[in-house]
């Protein structure tokens, strides 16, 4: 342990999410410490496939470029049907719209070296292993914790210590949900001749199984076991690995990496939030492997509160920010593990007259645009998006804003847009020509001290001389703010839309995200002083 003993966070769990929201915070200047109970960064591959948006949070971290040299970049997922023929594939249903490939096998434990390296480089972050949390007691502004025998305090904890979380323990925190009773075999091997760059679900009744190729010749098994083929506490026998990859290739001991008998839980922490501590990852939400969804989840999280927690210790927003966090989470977190859920009933069943029903019905639906594009843009899973929240209500607010490729007339580069606009808040005006309307706007981006910035979608190059316009080089930008056309749209760190509107709105909208911030406290105090 070190000498400190006082932090702006400590994190519970140095996994892939707590080292995420580790570097998250440590780019806003924050102070971190990251507590493990085990004595080095997990040498199990669990995790398989990580997504765009988590590799675009790792580029607002600073840390994309160590990230990409262990992921296969990925095309989506290929379904077989129950006589091993291919169903469909599907991926994303516009390529590359975030800056990244759409699924990405990779293995956990090249990432949680990465991320590991990357946090010791970082002059903000302290990383202790073998430093077990044993007990949490919360004031007025700090978390005071005792940890390694010792004791330190922070003025936020997130616990990211996974599904047997001591901080949720500690809190006395529950969950709701379900553990499915069914027992897979998941086995990790070494030399496979796998070369796709995408994951593989055959449906089929007598032997649901996934396959998901690696980098450098892994490759994820994952089986359906039956009555008599083990326990979930059994370890699985060589005998039977061989036998049920037998089918794809021949396999030695030295090449199983990881084999493990498991039953998969879909469950979601009753609270997110308890004072100053808040769950993420692992912690907040289990969910089967169906949807890919798991790590990726863990990451949304971290990405949706690290910046709240940093505005708020900076003076920039209200305490009470930080609950938009569970509202905003939560109910996508849910909605993720009813998903799975339900892919895995659909695609892993052993029932072979469901079986038979659903290739009929996929097939008759494949048949058609609509069918096709539901299955081959995988829209089966639940969009990001919210209603509740740190938002302005309004139209086209909640969502979160691609990344297309765009060109900065301030420094003549062409650039992705996240690089133009910076880490923190946007201001974007969509067609919006008139210099008055421009200075009203502006007020909304002083509170947030926001990058300012004009997208127009007619081709024009329009002369505003204090706003840097950003002109499409592909389709892709147009396409993106299209449906914002003549308004303001207010961007969050996290590229979530807080508030788009005309022009005649700006005082509608100021009023509204100024209550984010201490000083609408301040306006508050004052007027009670004077009544």
């Amino acid at each position: 342990m070190p000498a400190d003993t006082s932090y702006d966070v400590a994190i519970c769990g140095a996994g892939p999410v707590g080292m995420t929201a580790g570097l998250l915070l440590a780019a806003q200047g924050l102070t971190v410490i990251i507590l493990e109970r085990r004595s080095t960064t997990s040498n199990e591959p669990k995790a398989i496939s990580i997504d765009d948006e988590a590799l675009r949070v790792y580029q607002q971290a600073g840390v994309v470029d160590r990230v990409l040299p262990i992921v296969v970049p990925g095309t989506g997922t290929r379904y077989f049907d129950s006589n091993d023929e291919p169903a469909f594939h599907g991926g994303a249903a516009i390529p590359y719209r975030l800056g990244y490939p759409f699924k990405n096998p990779f293995a956990q434990p090249d990432l949680e070296r990465v991320l590991l390296s990357a946090l010791r480089n970082s002059p903000n972050v302290t990383v202790c292993f073998d430093t077990e949390v044993t007990s949490i007691s919360q004031h007025a502004d700090t978390v005071e914790l005792q940890a390694g025998g010792r004791f330190l305090s922070a003025r936020y904890l997130l616990g990211c210590d996974g599904g047997r979380s001591t901080v949720r323990s500690l809190l006395g925190i529950g969950m709701t949900g379900r553990s499915h009773p069914e027992l897979w075999l998941v086995v990790d091997t070494l030399g496979d001749f796998h070369t796709e760059r995408y994951g593989m679900h055959h449906a089929d009744p007598k032997r649901p199984h996934v396959v998901v190729p690696g980098l450098n010749g892994r490759c994820r098994y994952e089986f359906r076991l039956f009555d008599g083929e083990g326990t979930a506490t059994d370890a699985p026998p060589f005998e039977l690995i061989e036998d049920l990859v037998s089918r794809y290739r021949t396999i030695t001991p030295d090449q199983v990496e990881r084999a493990v008998n498991y039953r998969f839980h879909g469950l979601v922490a009753d609270q997110w939030q308890s004072g100053r501590c808040f769950l993420l990852g692992d912690a907040a939400h289990m969910m089967p492997p169906f949807a890919g969804q798991g790590l990726n989840s863990g990451i949304r999280d971290a990405a949706n509160l690290t910046w709240k927690i940093a505005g708020v210790l900076r003076g920039a927003l209200r305490e009470t920010v930080t609950q938009s966090y569970e509202l905003e989470r939560a109910p996508h977190s849910r909605a993720v593990v009813r998903a799975s859920e339900r892919l895995g009933r659909v695609v892993m069943t052993t029932n072979e007259r469901l079986a038979h029903r659903r290739d009929a019905l996929i097939g008759a639906a494949l048949k058609t645009a609509d069918g096709r594009r539901f299955f081959e843009t995988m829209a089966y899973r639940p969009a990001y998006e919210f209603t509740d929240g740190m938002i302005v209500a309004g139209t086209g607010v909640g969502v979160v804003v691609g990344q297309p490729r765009t060109f900065d007339s301030s420094t003549r580069t062409i650039e992705p847009l996240d690089n133009v606009l910076g880490p923190g808040w946007a201001l974007v005006g969509v067609d919006v020509t008139d210099p008055a309307d421009w200075t009203q706007a502006s007020r909304v981006a002083d509170v947030f001290d926001a990058a300012i910035a004009m997208v127009p979608t007619d081709h024009t190059v329009p002369r505003l001389d204090t706003v840097n316009v950003l002109l499409d080089v592909d389709g892709r930008l147009d396409a993106e703010f299209a449906r914002y056309r003549g308004h303001f749209v207010l961007l969050r760190p996290d590229h979530v839309v807080a508030a788009a509107w005309n022009p005649t709105e700006t005082d509608r909208v100021l009023t509204a995200v100024t209550a984010w911030t201490p000083s609408c406290e301040r306006t508050q105090t004052k007027g009670a002083d004077h009544a």
